[in-house]
């Protein structure tokens, strides 16, 4: 059965779905290999940081006021169909599926591998399916389980702030060793910006959830750079705290930089309690991602982009069940069968065109000067960023986007030229 999502959603629980994804394993990780592309500098790291705040706020406002526009789940895919053209939303749509697909399998591997080392593929696949359950519970149960999540990890990293930055080990003076944009290259900069932009990606959850929100014109412009203002805050006193301790080259030789960086500021006994965080911040952002991915798919379904019975709505939960039945069984057998934490560089890129596609539709809506000016800046930014990534990265993200292009002149010629 088709039909409408239930608009159970507040500006509380839309922020909280978009900090589950935000504030999730990535800033436990995201910064190592971010400082190592920025240099010996800690200020070059903090510059990027920056950097990719300002290209993440541009994406945000561009992206609220498309949502507002068009409160529909899909987000990007939906935005890039009306204002663009079908192409240019379903290449949006393949990518964002593809590969959030893969890092939830990703996400689950995280939580498995700080959850039970050696057992992590085990330990993956049921928190797949429990956290699938719980999405085919309805979005109001999976809120209420983010909001659990959500408040454990910033409990956690509050405590690593807190001790990194009262203990003798802290040097202001580290953030600025060596010369500011770390060994002189922009380009350096740039690619750790990049990095870091892929950790603040999440608010896109709250977009793909447009047709669960309550009054979306309201609630969606005011929740997603609310998210965005408290994971920004929270990613920057993390990278001031550890960098006090570990300094830049520090964190980027640290696999785990926040369990190090609280042995280094002598309070050994957090790390067990920061692995536990880490494992909730990777669960928080398989859970948001779960709900984001089935939406995008019940979306596509809807255009006959995937099969038409994945757009089928729970005639009681009111939820996209097959959808997320059919996302839950994928990542249940990628994370049983393959270690793809390794695998998924393309996804940065993937998420820099998808908000790519975004900032130009959203410079469609309208003459506003400062509308067109933030969606110009975003969608620079965007396309700056995504090819300053690790070549690899690029490679892969474009092969993927080539083949969700083939994909639409198949589906087009089969039609004989219809949408």
């Amino acid at each position: 059965m088709t039909g409408e999502l239930k608009r159970t959603l507040g500006v509380f629980d839309a922020v909280v779905v978009g900090l589950g994804a935000m504030v999730g394993a990535g800033v436990f990780a995201a910064f190592a290999p971010a400082a190592r592309a920025a240099g010996p500098a800690g200020g070059a790291l903090l510059a990027a940081l920056a950097l990719a705040g300002v290209v993440a706020y541009c994406n945000a406002d561009s992206s609220a006021r498309l949502a507002a526009r068009y409160p529909a789940s899909g987000g990007t895919y939906v935005y890039g169909r009306e204002r663009l053209g079908p192409f240019w939303g379903h290449l949006a749509g393949w990518g964002f599926v593809v590969g959030k697909t893969a890092s939830c399998a990703a996400m689950a591997l995280t939580a498995g591998a700080y959850l039970w080392p050696g057992r992590e593929h085990a330990v993956a696949v049921a928190a797949v399916v429990a956290l699938t359950a719980a999405g085919y519970g309805g979005v109001q149960k999976s809120a209420r389980i983010a909001r659990v999540i959500v408040a454990a990890v910033l409990a956690v990293l509050a405590g690593v702030v807190v001790a990194c930055l009262s203990s003798g080990a802290a040097d202001a003076g580290r953030l600025g060793g060596g010369p500011w944009a770390g060994s002189g290259s922009w380009g350096g900069l740039l690619q750790a910006a990049g990095l870091l932009f892929f950790a603040f990606a999440g608010y896109a959850r709250i977009t793909t959830l447009g047709e669960e929100v309550r009054d979306p014109q309201r609630t969606i412009p005011r929740a997603v750079p609310l998210a965005l203002g408290i994971a920004l805050a929270v990613y920057a006193a993390v990278a001031v705290a550890v960098l006090g301790v570990l300094g830049a080259e520090g964190l980027a030789a640290s696999a785990a930089p926040l369990a190090d960086a609280v042995r280094a500021a002598g309070v050994p006994w957090m790390a067990p309690a920061v692995r536990a965080g880490a494992a909730l911040a990777a669960l928080g952002s398989l859970l948001a991602l779960v709900l984001g991915v089935s939406r995008t798919v019940l979306a596509m379904a809807r255009d006959g982009h995937l099969p038409r019975a994945l757009a089928a709505v729970h005639p009681r939960r009111g939820v996209p069940h097959r959808a997320e039945l059919a996302v839950g069984a994928v990542v249940a057998v990628l994370a049983a069968t393959g270690d793809l934490r390794g695998a998924i560089g393309f996804s940065s890129f993937g998420v820099l065109v998808y908000y790519a596609v975004a900032n130009a539709s959203a410079w469609t809506l309208g003459p506003g000067v400062r509308g067109r000016a933030v969606a110009a800046v975003g969608l620079a930014g965007c396309v700056a960023l995504a090819v300053s990534l690790p070549a690899g990265s690029v490679a892969a993200g474009a092969g993927v986007l080539a083949l969700g292009a083939l994909s639409y002149a198949v589906r087009v010629r089969r039609r004989g030229g219809g949408r």
